[in-house]
Parts: C-alpha cells; sequence; structure tokens
C-alpha cells in the first residue's frame, strides 16, 4: 500500500457543506489508510473537469441538495460515463431519499447531518474497497 495521500474529490454548491465534509473527515479516516487530501468542487461542470484532468481519486462524495445539478443525477452520470469510476458517496437530508440513492448506484449514503464516526466509517470502507480493486 502507497503512504500517497488519497484524493477525495467533494461536490457541493454550499461551501459550508463542503466544509463540513472536510472537518468530518479529518486527515484520516481509518488507522490503517493513508492519510486523505480533499479537493472542494462547487459546480457540475467541475467535477467532470477534475476526474477528466487524469488525477487519481480514491473517493467522490456528492452532495444530494446541490443546486441547481444535484449529486444524484451527477452520481448516475459518473457511473454510467466513466469506466474506472471511483466510489460515490451522496449526502442526503431526507431518509426517503435513499431509493434516488441506490438508482444513482451510488455505494453509500451519509444523511444529515453528518455523523462524526458514521461518515468516516463509510468513507473508509469505500476507500479500502477501492485499493483492493
Amino acid at each position: 500500500m502507497t503512504n500517497d495521500p488519497l484524493k477525495v474529490l467533494v461536490y457541493s454548491d454550499n461551501r459550508l457543506v463542503r466544509e463540513q465534509v472536510r472537518l468530518t473527515l479529518g486527515r484520516k479516516v481509518a488507522g490503517d489508510l493513508p492519510e486523505i487530501e480533499v479537493f472542494e468542487v462547487a459546480t457540475h461542470s467541475a467535477v467532470l473537469r477534475a476526474l477528466d484532468s487524469g488525477t487519481d481519486y480514491s473517493l467522490v462524495i456528492l452532495d444530494g441538495e446541490a443546486q441547481p445539478s444535484g449529486g444524484f443525477g451527477l452520481a448516475y452520470q459518473l457511473k454510467d460515463e466513466y469506466a474506472n469510476c471511483p466510489p460515490v458517496m451522496l449526502l442526503i437530508k431526507r431518509g426517503v431519499d435513499a431509493w434516488l440513492a441506490t438508482w444513482s448506484k451510488a455505494e453509500a449514503i451519509a444523511p444529515y447531518p453528518l455523523d462524526p464516526f458514521q461518515m468516516p466509517e463509510q468513507a473508509a470502507n469505500l476507500l479500502r474497497a477501492r485499493l483492493a480493486a
């Protein structure tokens, strides 16, 4: 396993949500994983540019409530268009949106308010799976 930081891409149109995700994840989500480096973007097109840049992202976290382009449709697009798409975690406000997260092909959901124990654990599981692939 490499000691290079794992790159996590976070999308939300709300800078406070992006900051909350970064703070909830911290620098290290699990003792057996390298540190993480969070890259924040605020638009749908910025997500696509980031993934097209050649940077090897290990995890993508999308805000399902982002406007005007929410994370649900974006997750579906990423899973449909990128052959080796990183795992996707969707942030949701309403539990009833879990079915939409399943439709979008996201591997995980994290409900608001973000749980400081559950969310990093979910991220760690997704990162481990990505490293093992």
